[in-house]
């Protein structure tokens, strides 16, 4: 099938292109992308470099590469580096005649495979055939194959090994680098570099198998920051070469000794070989689809789109180790590999029902970092914890105070993402307890949750002021989801979080009352909480200031003010722009002092909080949606969500393509206004696709321990079906035009509720039930 931006798939498994366009190469390295969690390796060329944007990001590598620059993830030597001559002549995409070319990602086991056809200046076509994977079988191992042959008599030159110049955003991160050559042979190579700040220890190793044909010539070289093979072969028409390369990539941060870690894992492949390593990989593979994979009949783009975006949002993930999902994940040092707000409210929420146990560790990062939002909340003035707007290893605040530029002036801006975006905080309370509803785990709620939400509680009653002649607390100065208005009052979605966290922190400190009273004696100490202060929260949250529905026309104003702005549509606004790069936003851009939204704000809030009736959905979203500039990837899939829960379909169905296409069709900035780069895959909008399609096409909601479906499938959709896991009861949900199929592991521990139109069953292990649509 053909697809936009020169891509096609046959299965929906699987999308490859079959024209290169130079000028996509920072879209098409994000895309074709492989990686495991631990690291991401763009799905670039094998001879290309850093000025190509190669880039392998590792997880738990922050550094800052000096003072005044921004703590990012590490970039780290590049152990797949192949460069090629033919007769003297460099084989590359940007010289010579490629006579035929493909490059493609298999989305069922993530393996980039290119296959090119190159004739130079001299000599006959030459076929390259590139294979590699990020192991999931061995979360430090990357491993490729490459294969050559040549139609005519060629001398073919390899120049392979580990390229330490590697292309870093915000300065140069490695304060040393040492190349060393191992074994006997010399045949496995290593570089260690460490970092400036936290002087870790990053070791990459490589080593190298060559089948077809032996070497007339070979020599080890240390040439600008690589340690490089050079091998000369001859040879005759028809001949290939298969060369099988296997890297570790291990740090201290991770390891005990990361420089014999990588040696035994590079050792332990090369006797293993690709192939063997392949199985295993796709057998790891093979359990994550069990658990993920969304299954569309009717439309090919729509079931190509739908996996795309949930393998995106899995190898973006860390599995191995309590750290966050960047919001452009392993793909580039964009936002520095750190967590915001998306990670709670768009991430997480398919772990919760896919992997709860990758739910739980992404909420165990955030309790290994409450101190650090301890930390922040104190150095504010403030109590309790109020977590760090980017986050990263400590949890202590990683976005700067200036971010962007004055492309008029050239001066920073101050912006406040930092102080005044205060419903990070709730959103993760939101999050803990929609995985406590989930999956029951008390466990949890006992060992992290309950004193999370008990901090956040503490902060949100430091944060609130006492309106006396209202006789109610408002939420003042602040930020909400839409980053162009700061410095507002009352942000309604902020409000609401805060609400929703006060009540759920009252509720879990009444169960610890009840089933864990030690544990609650215990942390009450610990954290020095009072009845006083919890009779505190009760009070915040009964007179609490809740924006409502006007009685007219339903709507709910965004933050006190905001209908008094000017009422201005974006494209009209965006002509009084002097510079195209101009940032929209505080303090002085366009949209200040006008009625349009960078993204979702208000319609975030109905996609998170289920108390509001589809009169009022439909009344905000046609009030809002005409406002929304979406200058932010998280918009999108946000209003299709709400779409479908306001019965606009045709609207659901238009921005859920606009959402699902954002990486693979190019659609997004890649220099946001004010400057700054953006490339790599937009981790939080991969995740909203699946928020999207089960809670939004298939209606799903959970409700007094029910599962409730209310299904809105597109058109061209014939049968949508997906996995659910539920209180560790495994189910598969399958709907289409005649109703709702519900089927049930027969190791299910217990019996699972399902509802359609009202209409509830009981679905117990082993067996399947249906409900019809009436």
């Amino acid at each position: 099938m053909q697809l936009s931006n020169h891509l096609q798939t046959d299965t929906g498994w699987e999308f490859y292109e079959r024209t290169f366009d130079p000028e996509q190469i920072v879209t098409t390295g994000s895309n074709f992308m492989v990686g495991n969690g631990y690291m991401g390796y763009r799905g670039t060329f094998a001879e290309w470099d850093a000025e190509h944007y190669v880039a392998c990001v590792v997880t738990d590598t922050w550094d800052t590469a000096e003072p005044g620059r921004l703590t990012e993830l590490c970039n780290v030597p590049n152990p797949l580096y192949f460069q090629v001559r033919v007769n003297g002549e460099t084989l590359s995409a940007f010289s010579g005649k490629t006579l035929a070319y493909e490059r493609a990602m298999d989305l069922r086991c993530g393996l980039f495979s290119r296959r090119s056809t190159w004739q130079g200046r001299d000599g006959g076509p030459v076929t390259i055939e590139e294979e590699k994977f990020a192991s999931y079988d061995d979360i430090h191992l990357l491993v490729m194959r490459y294969r050559l042959t040549v139609e005519e008599d060629a001398e073919i030159s390899v120049l392979t090994g580990i390229d330490g110049r590697v292309w870093s955003i915000s300065g140069e991160h490695f304060r040393s680098q040492e190349a060393h050559t191992l074994g006997d042979t010399a045949d496995l190579i290593a570089m260690d570099v460490r970092t400036v700040e936290y002087d870790t220890l990053i070791r990459v190793a490589e080593d190298m198998t060559v089948q077809g044909s032996v070497p007339v010539h070979t020599t080890l070289r240390q040439v600008e920051r690589r340690v490089l093979r050079e091998m000369t072969f001859q040879l005759r028409a028809g001949d290939s070469l298969v060369f099988e390369k296997y890297a570790s990539i291990q740090h201290s941060n991770g390891v005990t000794d990361p420089q014999a870690g990588a040696v035994a894992t590079v050792e332990r492949a090369r006797n293993t070989g690709f192939d063997a390593l392949l199985a295993a990989h796709r057998s790891c593979w093979e359990r994550i689809w069990a658990v993920s994979d969304i299954q569309i009949e009717g439309d090919l783009e729509s079931q190509l789109l739908a996996r795309f975006n949930v393998f995106h949002n899995i190898i973006h993930t860390p599995s191995h180790a309590r750290l966050p999902v960047g919001a452009r994940g392993l793909s580039c040092q964009v936002y520095q590999g750190a967590a915001f707000w998306d990670q709670e409210t768009f991430n997480l929420p398919m772990y919760l029902y896919t992997q709860p146990e990758l739910a739980r560790r992404i909420l165990e990062y955030r309790y290994d970092t409450l101190d650090g939002a301890r930390r922040k909340a104190e150095r504010l003035g403030y109590q309790g914890a109020y977590y760090a707007w980017t986050s990263g290893k400590t949890g202590d605040e990683l976005f700067p105070d200036f971010f962007f530029t004055d492309v008029l002036t050239g001066r920073p801006i101050r912006n406040h993402f930092n102080c005044w975006q205060i419903h990070i905080s709730p959103d993760i309370t939101y999050a803990l307890w929609l995985y406590y509803e989930a999956t029951g785990d008390w466990d949890f709620i006992e060992r992290c949750g309950a004193e999370m939400a008990f901090e956040i509680a503490r902060f949100l009653g430091s944060r609130v002021h006492l309106r006396v002649d209202l006789d109610r607390y408002e939420l003042i100065r602040l930020l909400g989801p839409d980053e162009y208005h700061e410095n507002v009052d009352n942000n309604a979605y902020t409000l609401y979080l805060s609400h929703f966290a006060l009540d759920k922190a009252l509720t879990l400190y009444r169960q610890m009352t009840e089933r864990s009273p030690q544990r609650l004696t215990e942390l009450r100490a610990a954290i020095d909480l009072t009845d006083q202060e919890v009779d505190y929260w009760q009070d915040i949250l009964n007179r609490l200031y809740l924006p409502k529905p006007d009685s007219e026309t339903l709507l709910i104003e965004q933050f006190d003010g905001f209908f008094n702005l000017e009422d201005i549509t974006p494209d009209t606004l965006r002509e009084r722009l002097i510079d195209p790069s101009e940032y929209w936003g505080w303090p002085n851009g366009i949209a200040v002092h006008a009625q349009v939204l960078k993204q979702a704000d208000l319609l975030q809030l109905f996609a998170l909080v289920d108390d509001f009736s589809p009169e009022v959905l439909r009344a905000n979203y046609g009030y809002y949606e005409p406002r929304t500039e979406h200058g932010s990837s998280l918009s999108p899939s946000v209003h299709a969500l709400i779409a479908t829960k306001a019965g606009l379909q045709d609207e659901a169905w238009r921005y859920f393509k606009e959402a699902a296409t954002i990486d693979l069709y190019s659609r997004s900035k890649k220099v946001m206004s004010g400057g700054s780069f953006l490339g790599g895959i937009h981790t939080a909008a991969c995740g909203g696709i699946w928020q999207v399609i089960v809670r939004g096409f298939s209606g799903f909601e959970i409700h007094d321990n029910t599962l409730h479906f209310q299904p809105h499938l597109p058109t061209p959709w014939q049968r949508l079906r997906f996995p659910l896991t539920y209180r560790d009861n495994h189910l598969w949900v399958t709907l289409d035009d005649e109703g709702l199929v519900v089927e049930a592991q027969e190791r299910n521990p217990g019996t699972v509720n399902v509802a359609l139109d009202q209409r509830t069953l009981a679905v117990a292990p082993g067996k399947t039930v249906r409900l019809a649509t009436v």
